[in-house]
């Protein structure tokens, strides 16, 4: 049995392979427990295999292409368009096995473990962090219940510590401990962030890309280390516009008939970079007065007619072209000064 081309459906227990020769031919439809698939490949001859980029999928294309094969992964939203008709495992693979084969289709590159781990540490510390921002808030509501109001921030809520060791105030005993163990916990959550981020700072260190990357301003060493982690090599992108696109922070098209319509960002891409580019681009609108350069000159005569988030969001895509051209050409961000 030759098999040219494989598509393949993963999940967590069971996966469907579809397989067809060099003329297109279906000659291979099989469901596959988990702890068989790669004894099956590995009776295969080296072929080229399709799978969409999901959970679990840069495993799995590792360990396929360790036993020869050619491991194509392709975002699943274009892979939706080949499937025929009814949905289901069977109908998901044979659109994969179609869809990888297309002159004009776009492909995610395979990360490396070490990769993954980098960006296993961001996402660690973005649960994290929103615990502990759940746990301030939930401690300022209650402390309102008993009329003393805090100002918002860990700062102000870390001062009230001391009271309630002290037994200060109007607080109920029982209220006062419970408050204690809230407060306890938000300094457990915040060791736990300091220690991830000590983690992410040795790998930042070790990285020429990330130190790059620290060069454009509003680009600290969390921002640096996820978009390093998550592209690998910027060259795949055509361009920093293909890259804004890929990250979600370009208007959305609803053109037809030769009228352009463009909406709101289409948010399709990563939701945690779009996230950090997004808080830093606020710093920079914020502090954009204190130096001027183009960029900066460039959002103050934007905030004259438009909305503060709106031009925040704007500044960010500015940020993801300039992130790939450093990360492209490999060299520093060189801040351009305003012309007077």
């Amino acid at each position: 049995m030759e098999v040219a081309t494989i598509g393949l459906d993963i999940a967590k227990n069971v996966f469907q392979v579809h397989g067809i020769d060099g003329e297109g031919r279906a000659v291979l439809r099989r469901k596959v427990r988990r702890d068989r698939l790669l004894a099956l490949f590995a009776n295969l001859k080296p072929c080229l295999v399709g799978m969409e980029a999901c959970a679990t999928a840069h495993h799995w294309a590792r360990e396929l292409a360790a036993l020869g094969h050619e491991v194509r992964l392709m975002p699943p939203a274009y892979v939706k368009a080949y499937v025929k008709r009814n949905k289901n495992d069977a109908a998901d693979a044979e659109a994969i096995c179609e869809a990888v084969t297309r002159p004009t289709m776009r492909f995610v590159p395979v990360k490396s473990a070490n990769a993954q781990s980098v960006l296993l540490l961001h996402r660690a510390r973005h649960l994290l962090v929103r615990q502990r921002t759940a746990q301030v808030s939930a401690m300022r509501a209650h402390l309102a219940e008993y009329g003393i109001v805090v100002a918002k921030g860990r700062s102000h809520t870390r001062d009230l510590v001391g009271i309630l060791d002290r037994g200060e105030g109007m607080l109920p005993d029982l209220a006062r401990q419970t408050l204690l163990l809230i407060a306890h916990m938000i300094a457990g959550l915040s060791e736990q962030i300091r220690k991830i981020e000590i983690q992410l700072m040795a790998w930042h260190r070790a990285s020429p890309a990330c130190q790059r990357l620290e060069t454009i301003p509003g680009v600290g060493f969390i921002t640096a280390t996820a978009l390093v982690a998550s592209v690998g090599d910027a060259r795949a992108f055509r361009s920093g516009r293909h890259f804004a696109a890929w990250l979600g922070i370009v208007p959305k098209q609803n053109s037809s008939g030769g009228k352009e319509r463009l909406g709101g960002i289409s948010k399709m891409g990563d939701r945690y970079l779009r996230h950090l580019l997004v808080v830093g681009a606020t710093a920079i609108v914020r502090y954009s007065r204190r130096k001027a350069t183009t960029v900066s000159v460039w959002a103050n005569q934007l905030l004259e007619r438009k909305p503060a988030r709106l031009v925040t969001v704007a500044v960010a895509n500015k940020m993801a072209r300039i992130a790939w051209a450093v990360m492209a050409r490999e060299e520093n961000y060189r801040a351009t000064p305003a012309v007077a």
